[in-house]
């Protein structure tokens, strides 16, 4: 994987002052584990690396590619989308990633504790077996409440993909957004990050567009689902397209019998 990468883990082990099982303890894994990794006898999944850059408080790129012991500078990626971030992760016994859970609660929060692995792992995750979420990808739920977003409904589930490189952000597809001042936002993008900004849209038209700094944004995620447990108030099955083109139809033909009874 790098040249680079086992020699580093063993360097920033010691500038930190750990044995090797108390830097295990520090990231979750295992002291063997960890010593394969340092030996180059093993490569760390991507989850695990993912933990080392933001322990470490250096870019995954840094920690794969630079040689740390010739005083390489370490600083973490930048916020426009044009570098890698680091994304804090939960993982089971196996190191396998966990989809963490962002309840409503725990928005405030969220935002002082994403780059925290320690916060994150306190965090409700579960596993969700789907064949549509890809293995190599991570995934995250945040609940989201308020009205700007109908037709879904407040305190559903937004099932969102990480984007890590922000120029993949599409315009008028929908994204959760960790910023600043608003925390977590659920929106319609419009991308102009050329102008080092997003464009905020709802989908309820009572609520204007605004827009926002990408310096003022932590990260991003793709909204590729919902889970709601709300259920539809009225009752009964809803008309299909072909229903309401008939019924259109229908109507249409009664006002025109209408009109030729009114001209007689």
């Amino acid at each position: 994987m790098s040249h680079y990468l086992a020699q580093n883990i063993k360097y920033l082990r010691k500038e930190k002052g750990f044995t090797q099982e108390g830097l295990a303890g520090k990231l979750g894994i295992n002291r063997a584990a960890l010593g394969s990794y340092e030996e180059g006898r093993a490569e760390p999944k991507l989850a695990v690396l993912q933990m080392m850059a933001q322990y470490f408080s250096c870019s995954l790129d840094d920690l794969l590619y630079q040689d740390f012991a010739q005083g390489k500078e370490r600083v973490v990626s930048d916020k426009k989308g044009q570098k890698l971030r680091v994304l804090s992760v939960a993982v089971d016994k196996e190191d396998k990633e966990r989809i963490v859970v962002v309840p409503v609660k725990a928005a405030a929060g969220y935002l002082d504790g994403f780059s925290d692995v320690d916060y994150i792992e306190s965090l409700p995750s579960f596993s969700l077996p789907l064949q549509e979420l890809g293995r190599e990808r991570s995934y995250r739920l945040f609940q989201i409440k308020g009205d700007s977003m109908n037709p879904i409904p407040s305190g559903s589930y937004i099932i969102s993909e990480y984007i890590q490189d922000w120029t993949q952000i599409k315009d008028d597809h929908c994204y959760i957004l960790i910023t600043q001042d608003e925390g977590i936002v659920y929106k319609r993008v419009l991308n102009r990050l050329s102008d080092e900004e997003l464009i905020l849209k709802s989908d309820n038209p009572e609520y204007k567009p605004y827009s926002i700094g990408s310096e003022m944004i932590a990260e991003v995620w793709k909204a590729i689902g919902y889970i709601s447990l709300q259920l539809p108030e009225t009752g009964g099955d809803p008309l299909s397209a072909n229903q309401i083109m008939s019924a259109l139809i229908r109507l249409e033909k009664d006002v025109k019998e209408v009109k030729e009874t009114l001209r007689h």
